[in-house]
C-alpha cells in the first residue's frame, strides 16, 4: 500500500522541486563562468583559425547537447556538425578531415566511442576540444585544450540523471558559439541568410521591391481626371488606393477607400469634381530598396494600409498590408 492509498498526506510541491533543480543548474553554470580561464580563449582561437568544419561529438544525453551545439555554432556563422563517435568508429570518420576541429563531449571523459576515436583524430593531426567534468579524465589529459564543466551536484535528487551537468555543457556550447559569432563581426543579415524560411530571415531578406505592385498592376491616375475615373482605377487594381501624379508624371497625392468615405459626406458630384479637389496630397511613401518589414512600421506608425513606393523620388509601385500578410512579414 502506497502513502496515497492509506491516505497519508505528503508535503510535496512541484514548483518548490522546479525552484530547486533551477538553482542548482544555475549555481552550476554560475560556477563553471567564474573559472572560465585562457583555456576558452584558445578554444576559440582554435575554431576560429579553423579551415574546415567544427566536428562535435557525445555519447548519450552528451551527444544530444552536442547536436544543440552544432546546430547553433552552423546557424551563426561557425560550419559545424555533429558526428556519433560510435558511427564514426564503422565509416563516419571520413567525414572528417585534417583541416577540422573536433570539440567532444564527455561529462566522465572516459566515454569509451570517444577515448577509441582518440589514436584515429591524433593520426589526423586534428586539433581536439574537450569538454568534461573530470580534469584528469582520458579525453581532457589528450585534449588541445580542457573545458571543465564539473559541477558540484546534479538537480536529480539521486544525484545521478544528468542534469546540471547537460545544463552547463549547454551553457558553454552556448557561449562558444556566442563568442565566435561575435569574433566573426556575424550580423542579423547573416544569420537571416540561414533561415530563409522563417519569420526572421523573411523580414531582413525580403524587400519592398519584392512585394510591390508595379507596371500595369500599379493603380495610378492624373490629378485633372474626375473623381469617377480614380474609383474606376482603384477597383480595377484592387488596392483600395490609386496614386495621383500630375502632367510631368510627378506622385502629387493618393486617393484610397478611406478618402472616398470622406467624400460621401461631402454630397460631390463625381463625374464633374477632379480627383485633385479630394485627394491626399503629400502620401506618405517608401522607397523600393527598404525592408518589407520596414513598410510594415510605416503603416503601423500612420496607420494605414497601403503605401506608394518611390525610387530616387520617381513613383514606381505601390503595397498595401495584404500584401505583407500573404509574404509573412507581418
Amino acid at each position: 500500500m502506497n502513502a496515497i492509498e492509506a491516505g497519508i498526506e505528503l508535503e510535496w510541491s512541484a514548483s518548490q522541486v522546479a525552484r530547486r533543480v533551477m538553482q542548482i543548474e544555475a549555481a552550476a553554470i554560475s560556477a563553471v563562468a567564474a573559472r572560465l580561464d585562457g583555456q576558452f580563449d584558445q578554444a576559440c582561437q582554435l575554431m576560429l583559425a579553423c579551415r574546415g568544419r567544427v566536428i562535435i561529438m557525445g555519447m548519450g544525453k552528451s551527444g544530444h547537447v552536442a547536436r544543440k551545439i552544432a546546430a547553433t555554432m552552423a546557424s551563426t556563422g561557425t560550419p559545424a556538425f555533429f558526428v556519433h563517435p560510435g558511427e564514426a568508429a564503422h565509416g563516419d570518420l571520413g567525414m572528417i578531415t585534417s583541416t577540422d576541429v573536433v570539440l567532444a563531449l564527455s561529462n566522465s571523459g572516459e566515454s569509451d566511442e570517444l577515448v577509441a576515436l582518440l589514436p584515429s583524430l591524433k593520426r589526423l593531426g586534428l586539433p581536439i576540444v574537450a569538454m568534461t567534468g573530470n580534469t584528469k579524465s582520458t579525453l581532457a589529459l589528450e585534449s588541445s585544450v580542457h573545458l571543465d564543466v564539473a559541477v558540484a551536484e546534479e538537480a536529480c535528487p539521486l544525484n545521478l540523471a544528468p542534469t546540471a551537468s547537460t545544463t552547463v555543457a549547454l551553457a558553454l556550447g552556448d557561449a562558444l558559439a556566442v563568442a565566435l559569432l561575435e569574433a566573426r563581426g556575424f550580423q542579423a543579415e547573416d544569420f537571416a541568410l540561414s533561415h530563409p524560411g522563417g519569420t526572421l530571415g523573411r523580414r531582413l531578406l525580403v524587400h519592398v521591391r519584392d512585394l510591390m505592385h508595379h507596371g500595369e498592376r500599379l493603380p495610378v491616375v492624373r490629378d485633372d481626371v474626375p473623381l469617377r475615373d480614380a474609383l474606376l482605377e482603384i477597383s480595377r487594381k484592387g488596392l483600395g488606393m490609386t496614386a495621383v501624379v500630375n502632367t510631368a508624371g510627378e506622385l502629387v497625392g493618393v486617393y484610397t477607400d478611406g478618402d472616398l468615405r470622406r467624400t460621401l459626406d461631402r454630397d460631390i458630384d463625381i463625374r464633374a469634381t477632379p480627383v485633385s479637389a479630394v485627394m491626399t496630397p503629400n502620401p506618405a511613401t517608401i522607397e523600393a530598396s527598404r525592408l518589407a518589414a520596414e513598410a510594415v512600421q510605416v503603416m503601423e506608425s500612420r496607420r494605414i494600409n497601403g503605401l506608394l513606393v518611390q525610387d530616387q523620388g520617381r513613383l514606381v509601385g505601390a503595397l498595401n498590408m495584404h500584401d505583407l500578410l500573404r509574404a509573412r512579414v507581418v
